[in-house]
């Protein structure tokens, strides 16, 4: 091609670019304002008649084939932007399999809530613990890994009576309607757990987010009474003062050095890219209008939960990062998680009832946990009885992950405290120890 038909060439190219990413821009910024109404169809139309009428009137005054052309982006936009409105994965909900080691049950809870039940019976070690062990996985609105499985076996086999749910909406639980998750349900949860297991007080682990339904557990009486112990293992923030803090984090994590996670990811598909990604900048409600819970659940992998897993790990364990889950068994909703964190953060302080709490509680930190230090050391300024902290050698945010003895490190941590026994580990920080922990960054 000569050098003037390549410029000319490159002239009417150029405008027909730029008329699809202008409609293609257009058609997003309508899903936001419209919240993705059905499906997004109602931007996808009002983008392709704002597209039509411009080029009929670029073509008004030119011949048939010249006015043809006009409309060529418009067609090229609307296919493109056509690929957001049309589901890909299943829009009702498709529960994980049935898991070949434990049995699931299904409890309905005086809430509402219909949640996803495991029961591991403690082994006949002569040890057996007469209180039994509830644990509360993080999420907040997400399946319970295999790796989190084997953990709560190994608690059985050190004589806990342990049992773990999945909290509405995650893993093998049933939905809520997308206006009831919230932070406060899931404390009515636990409470109403504990009443339908029946066997009085227990032992409650807490986990991330789980470690924040069991802090705001603390600081509800009516909640708090049926608590025996409890251990909080490197919370996210407790409330909506908290959630604002910005502060040290702890030691180097794998975020950014680990490889990149492999397997299909649902933020490859323009329909969830644009879905999520709107979601999470804010622009798109949990309950947009552009795609369901069930179908969020259905499409979203572990693989877009990307350089997030590897900040749950050391730095050192970068090129060792264990597989958590298998595909089969991942569950995450990230729009209900994205509407309890909201519920977190539009909280009130809850450091006036936390201080008033009586149930002997444990701290876990991990040594380089992602989150912000000051997130586990107002619980510890805050709350009176939590009697132990613990700083977790040498484990990232996900403390007990198959590695060397992190497994066992953390179970013998956290059976020490609930069998009331000399710890395995210094008892750090203290409350007095706070400022100190906080400037050293440990």
């Amino acid at each position: 091609m000569s050098a003037p038909r390549l410029v000319r060439a490159t002239g009417r190219l150029l405008p027909a670019l730029a008329a699809v990413a202008a409609l293609v821009v257009l058609f997003v910024a309508l899903i936001a304002l419209t919240d993705g109404a059905g499906s997004g169809w109602a931007a996808w139309l009002t983008a392709l008649g704002v597209g039509a009428a411009l080029a009929i009137w670029r073509g008004r005054r030119r011949s048939r084939r010249a006015r043809l052309l006009t409309f060529l982006p418009v067609v090229v936009a609307a296919a493109l932007t056509a690929t957001v409105c049309v589901p890909t994965v299943p829009t009702t909900r498709q529960h994980p399999p049935a898991l070949p080691f434990v049995a699931t049950q299904h409890w309905s809870l005086a809430t509402g809530s219909r949640v996803a039940v495991y029961h591991y019976p403690p082994a006949d070690t002569g040890a057996l613990r007469p209180v039994p062990l509830v644990y509360i996985n993080g999420g907040p609105v997400r399946g319970i890994s295999l790796l989190d499985h084997r953990f709560l076996q190994l608690l059985a086999r050190r004589g806990h009576d342990v049992y773990a749910y999945e909290q509405a909406g995650g893993g093998r639980s049933d939905l809520l309607p997308m206006d009831q998750y919230s932070i406060s349900r899931s404390v009515r949860d636990l409470g109403a757990f504990v009443d339908r297991l029946d066997k009085g007080e227990v032992d409650v682990l807490g986990f991330s987010s789980g470690g924040v339904v069991l802090t705001r557990a603390l600081a509800e009486p009516s909640v708090a009474a049926r608590l025996h112990r409890a251990v909080i293992a490197d919370p996210g923030p407790m409330d909506g003062p908290t959630a604002r803090i910005k502060g040290p984090k702890g030691r180097k994590s794998a975020r950014n050095l680990a490889p990149t996670m492999t397997g299909p990811r649902s933020t490859h598909l323009p329909r969830y890219a644009v879905a999520f990604g709107l979601m999470r900048l804010g622009l798109l409600s949990p309950d947009t209008g552009l795609i369901g819970q069930a179908e969020g659940d259905n499409a979203f992998t572990a693989a877009d939960l990307g350089s997030d897993t590897a900040s749950a790990y050391c730095a050192r364990d970068a090129h060792r990062i264990p597989v958590e889950d298998t595909a089969q068994n991942f569950s995450f909703s990230a729009a209900a998680s994205l509407r309890v964190q909201q519920t977190i953060r539009d909280s009130p302080s809850i450091a006036p009832r936390l201080e008033r709490s009586r149930t002997p509680a444990m701290l876990m930190i991990a040594e380089c946990s992602s989150q912000v230090r000051r997130w586990a050391t107002e619980i510890l300024a805050k709350d009176p009885a939590v009697q132990r902290t613990h700083v977790m050698p040498g484990v990232g945010h996900h403390m007990w992950n198959g590695l060397d003895d992190n497994d066992d490190r953390a179970a013998a941590v956290i059976t020490a405290f609930l069998q009331d026994k000399p710890a395995p580990l210094p008892n750090r920080p203290t409350r007095d120890e706070i400022p100190a922990f906080l400037r050293d960054h440990k």
